[in-house]
């Protein structure tokens, strides 16, 4: 397997494309798309929701879609939507700006502003505004795990992590940017390649940004930090080594957490099989999932 950075899945003019075809829904599930949640209306900062036909007072998962933070769409979602509102789940896709038209710290505040959205909003869709669940692949995954341990990006909402019940990134490579940020490099000195005029320190800025934009660097105890699933490839050695690296914090923090590495698939396919039948992250998922609501 090939072990460059792998957020960058196909690329058209260095941009990178996550697609993925959305499977169809029952037609009792409800589905809201475009829905701004923040002003001036933008493509940008939209969510689509989709609602399970029944119950009250549902858990709310909220997905970050990958893309090397600039390309990626709310609507590649695959088989998540009908996976999740089967399971009795409502699940919102969400949009976010990229750059470098923003600032990485500024996606994250996209994030924020996103669950506040769905915070303020699901109990009118059968939604528990204090059981989200945040989730995200990719860049997705690196910014669920910044909101879900910087607890500065939810005070900015006026809310806390309190109303998280789980985080799940799915094969992030950058829970510790300044790691990352050298493992490539010396990569790329070893097998004598060019550094690429778009990379990580130019996506993340200087290394005290860098190291303010890494999970690892904001977890501690006592801060509502909600219990982790880590999932990753299992032969990817980049993305295994940093939900390792992100686990280790979470563990000496007390923060329940838990890795599963996925074998037999690749970065892309890990994403695009979440909520398929059999899938075994599938499985650790919806595990995770109905672990953390009985607490």
């Amino acid at each position: 397997m090939n072990h460059e950075p792998i957020l960058l899945v196909a690329v058209v003019q260095g941009v990178a494309l996550l697609a993925q075809e959305t499977q169809p829904l029952p037609a009792d599930v409800q589905v809201e798309r475009d829905i701004a949640y923040a002003e001036p209306k933008n493509q940008r900062q939209m969510l689509d929701v989709y609602t399970p036909a029944a119950g009250k007072n549902l858990p709310v998962v909220v997905w970050v879609h990958g893309g090397g933070w600039r390309a990626g769409d709310k609507t590649e979602v695959a088989s998540k939507p009908l996976a999740f509102t089967r399971k009795g789940l409502v699940f919102v896709a969400v949009n976010y700006r990229f750059v470098p038209n923003v600032t990485m710290d500024t996606i994250a505040r996209d994030i924020a502003k996103s669950v506040r959205w769905v915070h303020d909003h699901v109990g009118l869709r059968r939604g528990d505004p204090n059981r989200i669940f945040l989730m995200g692949h990719s860049a997705g995954a690196q910014l669920a795990a910044l909101v879900c341990t910087d607890d500065r990006f939810l005070k900015w909402e006026g809310l806390s992590l309190a109303i998280l019940k789980g985080c799940v990134p799915v094969d992030g490579d950058t829970y510790d940017v300044p790691l990352q940020v050298a493992t490539v490099a010396a990569r790329r000195k070893s097998l004598g390649q060019p550094d690429p005029k778009f990379g990580y320190p130019e996506k993340f800025g200087p290394p005290d940004r860098q190291r303010d934009l890494s999970a690892v660097r904001h977890v501690a105890r006592n801060k509502w930090i909600p219990p982790f699933l880590i999932l990753h490839v299992a032969d990817h050695t980049d993305t295994t080594a940093q939900a390792h690296r992100l686990w280790s914090e979470l563990r000496e923090a007390r923060v329940p957490a838990k890795t599963f590495g996925a074998a037999g698939t690749d970065h892309v396919r890990l994403d695009r099989d979440l909520g398929v039948p059999g899938d075994p992250s599938t499985a650790e998922l919806f595990a995770f999932v109905e672990a953390a609501l009985e607490k």
